[in-house]
């Protein structure tokens, strides 16, 4: 399965994809294509140092400097998602993944790729998602609603935001002196871990069934 990862930071979800790629001949899928709505993604270094083509798709990219400043947010959130599809389909991109992409899809690359776009969200959903749901805001909610146990989810994207149907979850317990930092650092190494579950679920096609059961990744004993 050919993917395109779309980020927006530091990479290091994408690296973690990067890494079980290169570490597996029988890995089930292939990046060919790492996309982010930003220039200064640490994420588009990542993709240089592993060779795979990489390209800036932000609101001012695609628009230019000036439409940018004048259109609305629906309106750049369109236009980067269609310049999106268009890249996915000239690099023949069998799935999308969602690691760290800090921008909402719409348009139509939601009917073109229905049911094979993934996304990491850094809390258990359907709790702590939606717009503003993001990042240290979602760990700072977390503990502000005093929960119990967070963790982050893989789910299927869909016309809403964090909305689509789960396939991998996984948990932490949320400490009593946690801070938004403390908590991330709990759960990151399980994002890795999700993301590649997900992707491997999504490859061999139970990302198209009802239900998906909790799996450990192919070959990794987890």
């Amino acid at each position: 399965m050919n993917i395109a990862v779309l980020v927006s930071g530091g990479g290091t979800n994408l690296q973690a994809l990067i890494d079980y790629e290169k570490s597996r001949p029988s890995c089930p899928y292939h990046i060919v294509l790492v996309v982010s709505n930003t220039k200064h993604a640490y994420a588009l270094e990542r993709a240089a140092a592993a060779g795979i083509p990489a390209q800036v798709r932000s609101p001012v990219s695609v628009l230019g400097k000036e439409r940018a400043a004048a259109a609305s947010r629906d309106e750049k959130r369109l236009a980067v998602s269609d310049a999106v599809l268009e890249l996915c389909r000239e690099y023949r991109a069998d799935a999308i993944v969602l690691a760290g992409y800090l921008s909402v899809l719409g348009g139509g690359i939601l009917d073109a790729y229905k049911d094979r776009i993934v996304n990491l969200h850094p809390a258990l959903l359907p709790k702590f998602g939606g717009v503003g749901m993001w990042g240290h805001n979602v760990h700072e909610a977390v503990l502000a609603a005093h929960e119990k146990e967070s963790g982050c989810t893989v789910h299927l994207v869909d016309s809403g935001c964090d909305t689509g149907r789960i396939l991998v979850q996984k948990k932490v317990p949320v400490m009593p002196d946690d801070t938004p930092d403390s908590l991330y650092a709990r759960i990151a190494p399980h994002e890795h871990e999700a993301l590649l579950e997900g992707v491997c679920l999504l490859a061999a096609g139970i990302g198209n069934q009802e239900g998906c059961p909790e799996t450990s990744v192919p070959g990794t004993g987890r």
